[in-house]
């Protein structure tokens, strides 16, 4: 047979095959199947679609290497996406969160933007409550051309939101003629490491309702809390309200920190409106996850017995090392906002400055990152209202390197005593 002829049969042969394998697992028409049957299929699925996509591509037949892309992104969830969608929350909010699951689940591998694309237009803005993770001026602005407007939140009450603040900072978007889109939150919250009350989050819900506007929330460190009963998912609100209004709440969530795998850049939107579920299957193109990296990781977490110990490992690991750092902390003089999520705990250093200004702020970081040598991140980087906040990661480092940082931080701290003196 002529490489012309073998080409032209393997297209026809993989249309067929497409054809007949999507149609019947299309969500319009899924069927209850063994869980071994189902997983087996999503895996020569993914090998059959690559394996077409890599043909057409060869062939220069950009138009059907798209379409099976698609084809395959539209069918019935793949199985990463499932396997993502039990360990959200890991292991023991599985069951929790089994009966608020959302319309559909989509991969992409910058999920947030691909949400706010879909969500606002150029020059809209966003609600995100500060301090916030730096890298959302990035995600969420740079190409999207959506503004962020801050929520301002304050010590007193441990940096949670308020509805006087969610209020104050919609009329500050209003004043500056600026339409507001909708509230992005971060449960557990980076930079803070902590969850966001029960309380907190109805507000914030209420809120969005109030304003018709959507409510996203990045729960990328709800693996990563302490305990797994000290986290709360927007998806549990909803249920407990009988998912009224829930076609306003989209919830972002990644492999990236909970399983340690930021390089092979793996997020999930879930969502329960339909119209961005729609949009987002179509924009996810742009944002595919590799086949092979949605293979390998299918293999990972299809292991339950390995996944229910990891989690189990990792958490022990972070409340260890978080009561290791913070009481080194205190018996240095330093005290940090209560914590019981994420890498990271909260510091506050502002009895130290010599002005209690941004300025103040930065001459002290300076002093840390050239005389202790020690990479911590200001709270101005998190566009914190208090000067004097720190974020310092503790879950980057083996123990014995947090001893030394810790042992610096004590010297440098009665340095800072016997200058006072």
């Amino acid at each position: 047979m002529h490489r012309f002829e073998e080409s032209s049969l393997r297209t026809v042969l993989y249309d067929a095959a497409i054809l007949v394998e999507y149609s019947f697992h299309s969500p319009d028409r899924a069927i209850s199947v063994p869980g071994n049957w189902e997983r087996d299929v999503a895996v020569k699925r993914l090998i059959t679609t690559n394996e077409a996509v890599e043909l057409f591509r060869t062939n220069r037949d950009q138009e059907r290497a798209i379409a099976y892309t698609i084809s395959f992104s539209i069918s019935r969830p793949s199985q990463i996406i499932k396997c993502v969608n039990s360990q959200v929350g890991m292991e023991e909010e599985a069951s929790r969160l089994k009966r608020a699951s959302p319309k559909a689940l989509i991969s992409a591998t910058a999920a947030n933007e691909l949400l706010i694309f879909i969500l606002a237009d150029p020059g809209d803005a966003l609600l995100v409550p500060i301090p916030y993770y730096p890298g959302f001026d990035r995600d969420l602005r740079w190409r999207t051309g959506v503004k962020i407007v801050p929520i301002h939140c304050d010590s007193s009450n441990n940096f949670q939101v308020t509805p006087q603040a969610l209020e104050a900072a919609y009329k500050d978007a209003e004043a500056m003629n600026i339409k507001v889109r909708g509230v992005l939150i971060t449960n557990p919250s980076n930079p803070l490491g902590a969850t966001i009350q029960r309380s907190v989050l109805e507000d914030i819900l209420d809120f969005a309702t109030q304003k018709n506007i959507h409510l996203v929330s990045d729960e990328i460190y709800s693996g990563s809390t302490f305990s797994s009963s000290e986290f709360v998912s927007i998806a549990e609100i909803l249920e407990a309200r009988g998912y009224k209004d829930s076609e306003r709440v989209h919830i972002v969530y990644s492999l990236s920190k909970d399983l340690g795998l930021p390089g092979f850049r793996v997020g999930t939107i879930y969502s329960y409106n339909d119209k961005v579920v729609t949009t987002a299957r179509k924009m996810s193109s742009f944002t595919l996850i590799s086949s092979q990296t949605q293979h390998l990781l299918a293999t990972m977490l299809s292991d339950k017995v390995f996944t229910k110990n990891y989690i189990k490992i990792n958490r022990e690991r972070l409340r260890k090392r978080y009561e290791m750092i913070i009481q080194g902390l205190r018996s240095a003089g330093i005290e940090c906002l209560k914590g019981n999520a994420g890498l990271f705990c909260w510091m506050n250093l502002s009895p130290l400055l010599k002005t209690p200004t941004k300025e103040g702020e930065l001459s002290l970081w300076n002093s840390i990152i050239h005389d202790l040598k020690l990479n911590i991140s200001p709270g101005s980087s998190c566009h914190c209202s208090e000067p004097g906040w720190f974020r310092v990661c503790f879950a980057n480092m083996s123990e014995q390197t947090l001893e030394v940082a810790l042992k610096r931080i004590h010297n440098f701290m009665e340095q800072k005593k016997t200058e006072t003196n």
